[in-house]
């Protein structure tokens, strides 16, 4: 299938539309409030919820006898909240550290689930062929009640977030502050939570236990790159998500043998991976850019010092001098001279150079703040 053929179908199909339609809201959600997660520093919390979920699906099969979408969504979701408040628990009322207590409850949670799994697996009811989807995904199941539910959801979770905006912000960035303005932290703190742990679950269907953790962290850790602003932040790792979803659900829709669930996980880390080279304010690239800048102009301003110090010994700063006596300093080279010209620091006169009005009030501002430097 190209590319022409799969847009027409995403109009045309209903399975691929819903989908696509599927998955898009799914990266959308998961990127804004994986950007808590990733604020809070709480990346492994979502590695620990959707290992923590899959009991909950299980039981949730083991008491209502067959596969239903809405029952599993239940039982995720209270196995997933009560791993969650069992993680807060150990690290409040222990001396365990926060990663140690992830660490104890994804395997504790996600050996149970295996071995409901295996239990189940070995019974005589046809039913329960395809739970194992749940472990790596499988987008192909989804319908058009999930995703209005995932919309409901989407929606829902902005309406609150616009409501509680300033005591989420406040709490984000100070906890303790927060507290002192007379906020209920601790309702805050379950609100967040509740809606992070309900994305998650959510996504179990499409991308699977495994790698859920990487659909709520990817796009808010390449989002984080981009800006400084909270609402930024949750906007662009919105998108972020969304666009994964929806590509990744095109290339397993025109190739074949792909799943649609690492698919799109992969396509997010290329976002992440973009984002980490080619961002202005964070990126590897630019930041390689201003380091050479920032060298370049260091090896201008240290040429120029030694310029004015042979300079400051005539009576007349314009005095000419030959070139060959900078050839003991170290900074200097032909380029330099030619880009303080540039700068219309110095005249170039064949062999002989001499500072200008410009360059010698540059020159006397670096010496004064070098002084200031040392006195300090």
């Amino acid at each position: 299938m190209g590319l022409q053929d799969y847009i027409t179908l995403v109009f045309t199909d209903y399975t691929l539309r819903t989908i696509t339609l599927g998955t898009a809201l799914l990266g959308a959600i998961c990127g804004m409030l994986g950007s808590f997660a990733v604020l809070r520093k709480q990346s492994l919390l979502g590695d620990a919820i959707s290992h923590a979920a899959l009991p909950g699906i299980a039981l949730a099969f083991l008491i209502h006898g067959a596969k239903n979408s809405f029952y599993f969504l239940i039982g995720a979701l209270v196995s997933g909240l009560l791993g969650t408040f069992w993680i807060k628990g150990i690290t409040k009322r222990t001396h365990l550290k926060s990663d140690t207590a992830l660490g104890l409850v994804l395997s504790l949670f996600f050996g149970f689930g295996m071995l409901l799994l295996t239990y189940i697996q070995k019974q005589e009811n046809a039913n329960q062929a395809g739970l194992d989807k749940y472990l790596f995904g499988q987008a192909a199941t989804l319908m058009e009640s999930d995703v209005w539910i995932l919309a409901g959801v989407t929606g829902i979770s902005l309406l609150i977030l616009l409501f509680f905006w300033k005591e989420f912000k406040i709490l984000l960035f100070d906890p303790e502050y927060t507290k002192t303005l007379g906020f209920n932290t601790r309702v805050i703190d379950i609100l967040i939570t509740t809606f992070m742990v309900l994305a998650i679950v959510l996504g179990l269907q499409t991308v699977g236990v495994v790698l859920m953790s990487a659909m709520l962290l990817a796009p808010a850790a390449a989002a984080r790159q981009w800006t400084n602003h909270l609402w930024k932040m949750i906007v662009i790792a919105a998108v972020f998500g969304a666009l994964s979803g929806i590509i990744g659900t095109g290339i397993s829709a025109t190739q074949n043998n792909l799943s649609t669930g690492p698919v799109i996980v992969l396509v997010a880390a290329v976002f992440v991976l973009f984002s980490f080279i080619f961002a202005p304010s964070r990126g590897l690239l630019f930041r390689q850019i201003r380091f050479m800048k920032n060298r370049n102009n260091l090896k201008l301003h240290k040429t120029l010092s030694v310029m004015y110090e042979i300079a400051k010994t005539h009576k007349n700063f314009k005095h000419p001098h030959k070139i060959k006596i900078l050839n003991n300093f170290q900074g200097f080279s032909r380029k330099s001279l030619k880009k303080m010209e540039t700068y219309q620091w110095i005249e170039l006169n064949g062999q002989m150079w001499n500072l200008t009005d410009k360059g010698y009030h540059k020159a006397v501002n670096l010496y004064n703040q070098q002084n200031i430097q040392q006195d300090d």
